[in-house]
This record gives structure tokens, C-alpha cells and sequence, in this order.
């Protein structure tokens, strides 16, 4: 059976399974006497139930979205079966981006499976979890959403009876009146608290059960291509899977995240890492009864035992009498004991009788995985023990790395009220220029004693920087780096911007920890002038004196996806990003350093988001060290993670995605041309980008044409819509932003400037478009690219453009600024069907169908929405 076959029969399940759940939600709202607002939800592309007058908007509203997301579940269900009947009928490596298909094209291109081998630990992804004003759902709701994706798996057994499936739609049934009774969405704004908890229940409760399912999903292709199992034995030859956060460490604008938070929440991390471990051990020990005399228990190991029983005293007694006779839970015992003290922090104790790193631990592992594969016993070694040991790797004792993330504007305060504390002579740091910063800071670098005495007040913002820098130092004295990400500046303009940073960690005593300071490039200009400024960030003698001397040196830089797009527009970011990268890249090669991008997308495509394998291969060849980070936000962690299989789906797309890309070199063939055309096109997309945007009535018709008045007030994340509180498009935070254009259906965000551009170009330069026909086919960052911009074209509707324009009051800028929004949208239409050779129903079948789908019930909310 062919790929597109099975792909028509899965829309057609999603179909039957939507029709199915929306009428059992229907049920459900006549079984509460709802019988009015049952009738207006429907399941077809049907023209919009008129909208009946004892119906309450937010009730109508609240039935909308629950059917909306019904669809998004009936949909990742769909996905998965997708996956798993096209890789038992045609395939492993049919799953686009999968292991199985990498590693079948390492094959092909005779890449040795030794050669595979040895990149595989080389490789070290990162999802970076944060709590961004896009995330509207409570963690009741989603543990809702996910208990009746559970039931709709249940239900596809064909095993059941009647009277069995009767009873799992009466369940479905009452967890939707439960949905119902609940509500969506947050009626009070998030506490930083709320958003800690929500980002704690993916590390605590799915990524540790996921990470097996994602290395099983390795080993089975490994074995799949014919590549050696002895390759992949122990945890340390897998890639690196690390998790991170900007929740409790991400201040910039955000006035809530106080230093007393930074160090509760890094507590709370090391304290849920070490249960998680604990419990793996727990589990561990009832898997081992292996009998003393039934097996051939090594001398030393028994030893080890006895020396460890001494050292625990005790608790070392009463681990050995637990379990008489079964010395491999003796042993598991004994590490519990230890466990236990570090996690009662007993460091008073004698160093054998707590772990101080998690690598003590690791090696008592490794301890017992020989003794395991001395037994003949190495198929329980991979069964049982193989996952205690990942976890241990992956979360270690602290269980994700929280970045630090401020913005350059206020450490300038900070540094302006520090030098007044000390009475510098001349303390408006923030009004001296780069050239008497440079000087000042390495002068400074030179010696360190601190600015201040400790405990001296310099002001706000400099206490706050301080302050949760101080808190870091704590618990970096208590427990190491190992919990600590990134010190990212963003906004980073120069090279002060960074090397300031250091004067605040002498401050505080952290100048020898080695915590990496990183330049967040968000602008259009900043990421031109990136390259200039990692340069001299990395040949600056401070710099080079602080590089560790371990091989090879690894330096991180943040690409910001939203508000380069809300700077230039999104033909101009991306196309501004990938040189970036290729230029950065280069910078780092040339003075020793091996790069890893940290990409700060979102979840909407304006803001970077779309599939993880296409996003990797879009990527400049050659750019990916195999070191690489990644921001999860807001609605996305839900949509990626909340169900284990698409979990796992997700995380096998980012590590398999970062290895096929790390193990590709710089392109060797002339890009000459193609650079050009994009320089020439861009410029045109840029142009007209801004046209709109420095329009002298601009404001006025945003103001009035999207919600963003509403979305400003909004209590859907704890973090406010604007850095400085100024209301000014500089000061909106592109979240907002990219928000409130989706909500009134231009999506402009993700496709203005382009169509004119094509058009322009296609007219100036005839030959050259025809060459870019070719590119939009072979060239992957700009089909991924071209694909993503059409989807957002795609999920536009003039008609409500139209609507929402009809509130802006003077009609002639609303008439002046429809007409450059309209006139770009028809030529990117007409464009994208040149470009790809085809019309848009013949290639996006299934996107079609799901906007179909999604099109009734998106009216009726808008009309909602505009009555308002």
C-alpha cells in the first residue's frame, strides 16, 4: 500500500473519529438541559449555525474551543497510527526524520556504522521548557485532555463488545461534562507558581518515562540497518539528552521572577531529580533477586558490599538485612542509603556516605552493570538496570539546567547604580559609549575586588541582578554547575554587553565558576553585526584566559526567531538567520570554538515554529556542532509532549534531526548564485515589510483591526505584554504581537512582504525566478520555508480580515492599509503556484482538510470576538 493512500485513509479517520467525539460532546451538553447550544456544534464544513439569542457568548465560546481541541486530539491520534501502520507496511525509515531513516541514509552514503558510533555521543540536544503568554490551559485541563486521548486509544481495540464500547463512551461522556465544568482557560492571570508546576509535570512525570521510549526507538533501528548491538551497550554511548528551563530564571521583563525564586526553584529541581532517581532504584531492586547461591557472585563485589556497610554504619545494617542472601539488592540497598543521605543533605557525614556528584553514583552503576554481564545476565543489564542508568545520565542531580536571561537596557541600569554605590566618578554607564565601556571593563577585569561591600543596597535593579546572581553562587558552592545553564544577554548589541556580565558575577563571588555568558541576536541588525561581536568576544583576553581546557570548547549563541520577524518580516529573519549561522559558524571554527546555537522559537510559525526534523534540515550545512538548544513554549510543550507516544515521537525528530545535520560538512559546490537571489528578494520583502509598518497611521489601524487591547489585559501568562510598560510597537513583546494578528485572521506575520517580492523579482529578473523553481524544490531551507509561508497564507481569511478592518474608524487608512494587505496576499497566492508547479489543491491536501474542518466554528468565535 502506498504512503498516499494511507494518507486519505487517515483523514478519513480523523473525520470519523471528530464526528464521533463531537456528538458524544453534544450528548453530554442535552444531558445538562443544553439542548440550543448542542445544535450549533458541529463536526462538518457546514455554514455557520446562526447563533441563537439565549445562547451566552461564553458559554458558545467555551463549546467552540473544546471542539477545537477535540480535533487537535482526534489529529495526534490519527499522527500516531499514521506512523506506526506506514513503518509495519512499508518501512522504519518511512517516518520522515526518524532514526531509521538517518541512519538508512548514513548507510547509503557509506558512512560506516563505526563512524556512526562514534558521532552518536558527540551528540547533545537540549528542549529548554518556558512559560510564554501564548498558554492559556489550566493543569487540570490538560491532565483532562490527556485522560480522553487514553480513552480514544482504548476505544480503537477491535476486541471489545457493544456493550464494552457502550461503556467507554459513557466514560469519554463524563470526562467531557468534567472538561466542561472545569473550563479551559485561566479566569485569574498565572502565578509564576501555576507555571513552575505546569513545566515540573513534564520533567517529573514524562520525559523520564519517555527518554526509554525514545533510545528504544534508536536501538531499533540500529538493528533495523544491520548495524552491530555491541556498538550500543552502556548509556554513554547514546546522545546527550538534557532538558532546561527559563521558568524562575528568565527576568527579562518579567518583574515577578524574584532571587528568592531563582533559589526555590533550583531547590525544588534537585529535589525532584533525586526522588525520580530514587524511585528508578527502588524499581530496580525488586527486578534483581538474583540468589547468592544460585549465582556466581564475584568476591569483590561482595566486598565492596561489606566495606560500604561499614562506611553507612547503621543504615548499612539494616540495607544488608533487608534483603538476606540477594546481595544485587544489597548493593541497591546500600546506594539508597547514600541516596538518602544526600538527599537529607547529611554532608557532615564521611564523603562514602553521600554521592556529592552524580557520577559517584554512576560509577556504583557501572559497578553493577559488570557484575550483571559477569553473570550472563546482560539482557536484564539492558532490560532493567540500562534505564536507570539514562536517567541518571540525562537528569543527573539536578534535573534541568535553569538559564539566567536579562535584558542588556537593564543591566545598564544596574551597572549605572552600582558605580553610584561606589562613587565612581563617572557613573551614567548606560550614556557612555562603547569604545569608554571597553575600556572601563578591562580595566576592571584586571583585578578582583568588588565594587560594593556585601549586604550595601545600590537599587532596584542592581540588588535584583545581584541578588539572584548571589543566589546562584549559593547553590553552586552547595552542589556545582551542573543545575546553572546559561547567563544570556538579551539584546545584545555590542561587545560590553557580554563582558559586563562579568563584573557582576566578581561581584558575587562567581567569577572562576565558568557559567557561559551568552549573546541573544534578536534583531535584523543584530544578527549582522553578530558575527563582528562573537569575534571579539572570543578573541578578548578575559575570554580566552576563562576558556576551560577541555577539547573542544563549546560556546553557545541565541538566535531570536520572533522579533526578527517582527523586525524585517519572515522572509527577511530567516533568511537573516541561516547566514547568521553560516558567519557564526565560521567565527567560531576560526578561533577554536565549536558553536551551540540555542534557537528561541515559539509556537507559531511566525515565531519559528513548525516540525523539528524540517527545521533541522533547513539549517545550513555544516552549522550543527551536534551541541544544540531549543526553546519549547507555552502551548507547544503541551502539544508536543502531554502524550508519551507523541513525546517520543518529538524528542526522536530533535536528536535524530541534530545527528543527520552534525554529520554534514560545510557545502562544498558554488552558493554564489543562490545568495544573490535571496540578498535580492529579501531586500524587496524587507521594503515592503516596513512599508506597512512605518506607515504614519499604522498604529491606528492595529490598534483597532486586531484584539491586542484585549490580549494586553489578557490572563494568560504571568508575564506582562510589554518589557518597559511604554506603549509603543518597539516596547510590544513579539508574542502579542504575532497573537493578535492570528486572532484577527491576517496572519501577516508569517507571509507580508513576500508575494510582493516574488512578483517584483519574477518581473526584474525572469531568468533568475526560473532558477528559484529549482531551489524551492532542492534547496531545504527554502522549501521548509516557502511551505510555512504558504501555511500561514493558507490559514488567513479575508472576509474576517475585513471584518476586523471594519472597526477601524477612519476609512481611509483602513481603506490605504487593506489595500497594501490584500494586494500582497493575492500575489503571494498567485506566486507560491508558479514557484512550486502546482496548485495549492493538489499539494496540500491534507492541510486543506483541516482547515475545512476548522472553518464553521472559527467564524462563529469571530463573530463572538467582534460583538465584544
Amino acid at each position: 500500500m502506498e504512503k498516499k493512500t494511507l494518507e486519505l485513509e487517515g483523514l478519513q479517520k480523523i473525520k470519523k473519529d471528530y464526528s464521533y467525539l463531537i456528538n458524544v460532546f453534544k450528548e453530554m451538553l442535552q444531558s445538562l438541559g443544553e439542548d440550543t447550544l448542542a445544535g450549533m456544534i458541529t463536526s462538518e464544513d457546514v455554514t455557520p449555525v446562526k447563533r441563537k439569542a439565549n445562547v451566552a457568548d461564553e458559554k458558545l465560546a467555551q463549546a467552540l474551543g473544546i471542539s477545537f481541541e477535540l480535533l487537535n486530539l482526534v489529529e495526534e491520534n490519527a499522527a500516531t497510527q499514521f506512523r506506526r501502520r506506514t513503518e509495519t507496511q512499508l518501512g522504519l525509515e518511512t517516518t520522515r526524520g526518524s532514526w531509521a531513516e538517518t541512519l538508512k541514509l548514513w548507510k547509503r552514503s557509506e558512512i560506516s556504522e563505526q563512524e556512526a558510533a562514534n558521532l552518536l555521543p558527540k551528540i547533545n540536544v537540549m528542549p529548554v521548557l518556558t512559560a510564554h503568554p501564548t498558554e492559556a490551559k489550566r493543569l487540570t485541563v490538560l491532565n483532562i485532555h490527556r485522560e480522553l486521548y487514553m480513552l480514544l486509544v482504548k476505544k480503537e481495540n477491535p476486541l471489545w463488545s457493544a456493550s464494552e464500547r457502550a461503556v467507554i463512551t459513557e466514560e469519554i461522556k463524563g470526562v467531557l461534562q468534567r472538561w466542561w465544568r472545569t473550563g479551559e482557560i485561566y479566569l485569574e492571570k498565572p502565578r509564576l507558581t501555576d507555571e513552575r508546576s505546569n513545566v515540573m509535570h513534564y520533567f517529573v512525570n514524562v520525559f523520564p518515562k519517555v527518554l526509554h521510549l525514545t533510545d528504544q526507538r534508536l536501538l531499533d533501528a540500529w538493528k533495523y540497518v544491520g548495524f552491530s548491538s555491541e556498538l550500543l551497550e552502556g548509556p554513554e554511548q547514546f546522545p546527550t539528552l538534557q532538558f532546561g528551563s527559563w521558568v524562575g530564571g528568565d527576568r527579562d521583563g518579567h518583574p515577578y521572577v524574584t532571587p528568592a525564586f531563582t533559589a526555590e526553584t533550583l531547590q525544588l529541581h534537585r529535589q525532584a531529580a533525586l526522588k525520580i532517581i530514587r524511585n528508578k532504584l527502588v524499581q530496580l531492586a525488586r527486578k534483581l533477586s538474583f540468589s547468592e547461591f544460585l549465582n556466581d557472585i564475584p568476591s569483590e563485589f561482595l566486598s565492596d558490599i561489606a566495606s560500604q556497610v561499614e562506611i553507612l554504619g547503621e543504615a548499612g545494617q539494616k540495607a544488608l538485612k533487608r534483603n538476606p542472601s540477594e546481595p544485587l539488592r544489597q548493593f541497591i540497598n546500600l546506594l539508597l542509603a547514600r541516596l538518602d543521605n544526600t538527599m537529607a543533605e547529611r554532608f557532615e557525614l564521611a564523603d562514602d556516605s553521600f554521592y556529592e556528584r552524580p557520577d559517584d553514583l554512576s560509577s556504583q552503576l557501572i559497578k553493577l552493570r559488570k557484575v550483571l554481564n559477569h553473570l550472563k545476565a546482560g539482557g536484564i543489564a539492558k532490560q532493567h538496570l540500562f534505564p536507570v542508568e539514562r536517567v541518571l545520565y540525562c537528569f543527573g542531580f539536578h534535573l534541568a539546567k535553569l538559564d539566567i536571561r536579562q535584558n542588556s537596557a537593564y543591566h545598564e541600569k544596574a551597572m549605572d547604580q552600582i558605580l553610584q554605590a561606589s562613587d565612581f566618578a563617572d557613573s551614567d554607564y548606560s550614556t557612555w559609549n562603547e569604545e569608554k565601556r571597553l575600556s572601563f571593563i578591562n580595566q576592571e577585569l584586571q583585578s578582583n575586588r568588588p565594587f560594593v561591600r556585601a549586604g550595601t543596597s545600590c537599587g532596584p535593579e542592581a540588588d535584583n541582578v545581584l541578588g539572584y546572581f548571589r543566589e546562584v553562587k549559593n547553590y553552586v558552592n552547595r552542589y556545582g554547575t551542573d543545575g546553572i545553564g546559561s547567563v544570556i544577554v538579551s539584546m545584545t548589541r555590542s561587545l560590553s554587553d557580554l563582558l559586563v556580565v562579568f563584573l557582576f558575577l566578581r561581584e558575587v563571588g562567581l567569577q572562576d565558576a565558568g557559567l557561559p555568558v551568552v549573546p541573544l541576536l534578536e534583531t535584523i541588525d543584530d544578527l549582522i553585526a553578530g558575527p563582528k561581536i562573537l569575534e571579539a568576544f572570543l578573541t578578548h583576553p578575559f575570554v580566552q584566559k576563562k576558556r576551560n581546557d577541555t577539547s573542544p570548547f563549546v560556546q553557545e549563541v541565541m538566535l531570536g526567531y520572533s522579533d526578527s520577524n517582527k523586525d524585517g518580516g519572515i522572509l527577511t529573519s530567516r533568511w537573516n538567520i541561516y547566514e547568521a549561522e553560516e558567519k557564526l559558524t565560521e567565527v567560531g571554527r576560526c578561533h577554536g570554538a565549536e558553536l551551540r546555537f540555542f534557537h528561541g522559537r515559539g509556537g507559531t510559525i511566525s515565531r519559528g515554529g513548525g516540525k523539528i526534523h524540517r527545521f533541522l534540515e533547513s539549517m545550513p550545512p555544516g552549522s550543527m556542532s551536534g551541541h544544540i538548544k531549543m526553546t519549547v513554549q507555552g502551548e507547544t510543550i503541551a502539544n508536543q509532549f502531554a502524550n508519551r507516544l507523541n513525546a517520543s515521537y518529538n524528542l526522536e525528530m530533535f536528536i535524530s534531526g541534530t545527528a543527520r545535520q552534525a554529520m554534514l560538512s560545510s557545502e562544498k559546490r558554488k552558493k554564489q548564485k543562490r545568495y544573490d537571489i535571496m540578498d535580492r528578494l529579501v531586500a524587496m520583502a524587507r521594503k515592503k515589510y516596513r512599508e506597512l509598518l512605518d506607515h504614519p497611521k499604522f498604529i491606528e489601524f492595529y490598534s483597532h483591526a486586531t484584539p491586542i487591547d484585549v490580549l494586553e489585559q489578557s490572563k494568560i501568562g504571568s508575564r506582562p505584554a510589554r518589557r518597559t510598560g511604554q506603549r509603543s510597537l518597539n516596547d510590544l513583546r513579539s508574542i502579542p504581537w504575532v497573537f493578535s494578528w492570528n486572532q484577527s485572521r491576517f496572519n501577516l506575520t508569517g507571509w507580508y512582504g513576500t508575494g510582493t517580492a516574488l512578483s517584483t523579482f519574477k518581473e526584474q529578473y525572469p531568468e533568475d525566478f526560473e532558477y528559484l523553481k529549482t531551489l524551492a524544490q532542492e534547496w531545504p531551507f527554502l522549501k521548509y520555508g516557502l511551505i510555512q509561508i504558504e501555511t500561514n497564507l493558507l490559514n488567513s481569511d479575508i472576509d474576517i480580515m475585513k471584518v476586523f478592518a471594519d472597526l477601524v474608524a477612519d476609512t481611509g487608512t483602513k481603506s490605504e492599509l487593506m489595500e497594501l494587505i490584500l494586494t500582497d496576499y493575492e500575489a503571494c497566492l498567485e506566486e507560491f503556484e508558479n514557484l512550486m508547479g502546482a496548485s495549492v489543491e493538489e499539494r496540500r491536501i491534507s492541510r486543506l482538510e483541516n482547515n475545512k474542518l476548522r472553518h464553521g466554528p472559527l467564524r462563529m468565535l469571530h463573530g463572538i470576538q467582534i460583538q465584544s
